[in-house]
Formats: structure tokens, sequence, C-alpha cells
């Protein structure tokens, strides 16, 4: 089996618990893993067995089991099934980990020469999921 870390100092798929950046190969460590493109809330994620994220707030209990249906893409290691729009029979399993709200960030309107000035803070919300199996 290959290196962990990868060109650039980066460690692969298996080693870290977030998804590749932009334009490196997920079986560069000699490892073949499974991962899907999956649309949650009108996002779309890449995710592995496994893998811990933050996606934007659901309306399930922690330790609530979902279910993910909108499945773009697939990859068991060897065969991609690309969805048109998506994999027919495929879903991702994930389990409710947690809800809470993001950073604050602030947000400044200002009209010069006006005596303009509005400012608001903002604190979105997030359920943190696990992603537990990826069915197709």
């Amino acid at each position: 089996s290959g290196s962990p870390v990868l060109p650039g100092g980066l460690l692969c798929v298996h080693h870290r618990p977030t998804p590749f950046p932009a334009g490196s190969k997920a079986s560069e460590c000699g490892e073949m893993t499974m991962y899907a493109v999956v649309k949650i809330k009108n996002q779309q994620y890449r995710v592995s067995p496994d893998l811990k994220l933050q996606v934007p707030l659901l309306d399930s209990e922690v330790g609530a089991t979902l279910s993910f249906d909108e499945v773009l893409m697939l990859s068991d290691g060897d065969e991609i099934k690309v969805g048109a729009p998506t994999v027919d029979g495929a879903s991702v399993a994930a389990e409710v980990l947690a809800h809470g709200r993001s950073r604050k960030i602030i947000v400044f309107k200002k009209k010069r020469r006006k005596n303009y000035r509005r400012k608001n803070g903002h604190r979105q919300q997030f359920t943190e999921i696990r992603i537990t199996g990826i069915n197709g």
C-alpha cells in the first residue's frame, strides 16, 4: 500500500476526516474507498463512510438516523456511477450528532456622507451528522 501523505503534504481521505481539495485523487495513496456526492438541503457534499460534517439545520432529533436519497454520483473504488440527475436505488445513511450555531459574522452596511450605518450579526444554524453507510 502507498504512503498516506500525498504531494504537497496532504493526507489521503482515509487518514483525515475532510474531503479532498480540488485536483487531487482519492486513489493516490493506494487505498480504494467508497464515496458519494449527495445533495442535502440543496447543497452538494462529497461523503464517505464515517465522515463527520456540518450541514444546514435539519428538522430531526439528536441520535436519529437519516437517509438521503438524492445521490448524484457514487464510487465504490473501481466503478463510478453518475446519475441523470440521481443514481437509481442509491442512498446515504447518516446519524445526527448535534445541532449548533456557527461563528458570528458581521453584516455592515454604509452609505458614505449620508449618516447611514447598519450593523447586524448573524449566526448560521447547522446540524452535525456522521455518515454511517453508502448503499447503492
